[in-house]
């Protein structure tokens, strides 16, 4: 876990011969990327000005089709169950969405990812809750939201650790805006996979 760096939030850096970043906002020390992915559009998950302090020129945002937002950078939009690669990136997109909150629909398409840099996958769950599709999941390293409210909380993020095929779980979503690290705590507990809390650099 010494290449991945927790942003804070739901941000997430993996650093690699490909680096990516999952959601900046509000980094304390933006190091540029060559891919950000964007799994919606709400202000603490697409921030026009963390993009900008960290994506390389030559660089590229990803995010959900249907979701626009007003970025001064290249711009790739994908559909769900879509499988791309991006500079030596395979990436696929998977859904994200709440079933008992309004603040997440699943009609608006927004998105968790799958992403494998240097052979080691990676999936950001985004803003959702333990839906059914996350059974299908494989991914060595599983970055799943835990503060409740708007996502899951602790308690069903890991009884979706322990659904699916994850070797290391990572709670995410707490910390900030929304959450805090007793969440993060009873997630390890209740996981039955290794759990890596990592902190905010």
């Amino acid at each position: 876990m010494k290449n991945v760096r927790w942003l804070g939030h739901s941000g997430i850096l993996v650093c690699g011969s490909t680096s990516v970043a999952v959601d900046p906002y509000d980094v304390r020390r933006p190091e540029p990327v060559d891919i950000i992915l964007l799994t919606h559009d709400h202000y603490d998950h697409c921030s026009p000005q963390d993009i900008k302090a960290m994506l390389k020129p030559g660089g590229l945002v990803v995010l959900p089709h249907g979701v626009d937002a007003d970025l001064d950078c290249p711009v790739k939009h994908l559909r769900i169950g879509d499988v791309t690669t991006i500079a030596g990136v395979e990436i696929s997109v998977e859904p994200a969405y709440n079933i008992d909150k309004p603040y997440h629909p699943k009609s608006k398409g927004y998105a968790g990812y799958v992403f494998i840099v240097d052979g080691t996958s990676y999936y950001h769950a985004g803003d959702t809750d333990f839906i059914p599709e996350m059974n299908s999941i494989a991914a060595d390293v599983a970055f799943l939201p835990v503060s409740g409210t708007y996502t899951m909380d602790a308690r069903e993020a890991a009884a979706a650790a322990n659904r699916m095929a994850v070797k290391i779980a990572v709670p995410v979503h707490w910390g900030s805006i929304v959450g805090i690290e007793k969440d993060a705590k009873i997630f390890k507990r209740l996981c039955r996979c290794q759990v890596s809390i990592l902190k905010q650099e």
